[in-house]
């Protein structure tokens, strides 16, 4: 005759090793998130001639541009150029997180509840 109550002798402290695990994983995202809120990306535009640094929060910290790029005849480059460098510094913001958090989480990706 067989037991009732699903998996006899292990289900408790197996639960008790999950609960352990997963406030484990919180906690390293918490730092991971601190981290990277700290972090501060730097990107490129017009062979350096426009350079935007970004936060980890995705602020704008500074933009820095070269002499030669300031044209008052001009003013649409230095304006794609500001789009361009800032764009690329949010991506690599973006791909710092993705991967920071896919060494926490071994690539299970996000929608947990904790």
């Amino acid at each position: 005759m067989a037991k009732r109550g699903g998996f006899p002798g292990g289900m408790p402290g197996n639960m008790n090793n999950l609960m352990k695990q997963a406030q484990k994983m919180q906690r390293q995202m918490e730092e991971a998130t601190k981290e990277l809120e700290e972090k501060e990306i730097t990107a490129t535009a017009g062979g350096g001639a426009v350079e935007v640094t970004v936060s980890g929060k995705k602020e704008i910290k500074k933009v820095k541009l070269s002499e030669e790029v300031v044209d008052p005849d001009d003013i649409e480059m230095l304006e794609d150029l500001i789009v361009a460098a800032t764009n690329e510094a949010l991506r690599q913001v973006e791909e710092y997180s993705q991967q920071s958090m896919s060494k926490i989480t071994g690539g299970l990706g996000g929608g947990f509840p904790f």
